[in-house]
């Protein structure tokens, strides 16, 4: 069974940074793309930025120039870096991995942005 914990969140002000992580209980080399998503009420889960096995990451068009995704492959863990912060921004973040036709979620992490 496939863990993902999510940690990192919190509330900040507008212009602020937030750097959440997401650690795996499986090596992340193991999945075929990992990345984080975002929640509101009402809305849909939207991409936020993934990241592939060989590397090449893509982001939400919101989000980009803003957030980046890393990832450590020793300590099996996948970093977004949330930087210039925005009100909209507000949301559940949630840790992604897919492998093959499988998906695993994680619990999600709130991230508040409130001056």
């Amino acid at each position: 069974q496939v863990q993902l914990m999510e940690s990192g969140g919190g509330s900040v002000q507008p212009g602020g940074s937030l750097k959440l992580s997401c650690a795996s209980s499986e090596n992340i080399f193991f999945f075929n793309v990992m990345g984080w998503y975002r929640q509101t009420p009402g809305k849909e889960r939207e991409l936020v930025a993934s990241i592939n096995v060989g590397g090449v990451t893509n982001y939400g068009d919101s989000v980009k120039g803003r957030f980046t995704i890393s990832r450590d492959g020793a300590k099996k863990t996948v970093y977004l870096r949330m930087n210039m912060l925005k009100p909209e921004d507000t949301a559940v973040y949630y840790c992604h991995a897919g492998v093959a036709s499988r998906t695993h979620w994680g619990q999600g992490t709130l991230v508040t942005v409130s001056s």
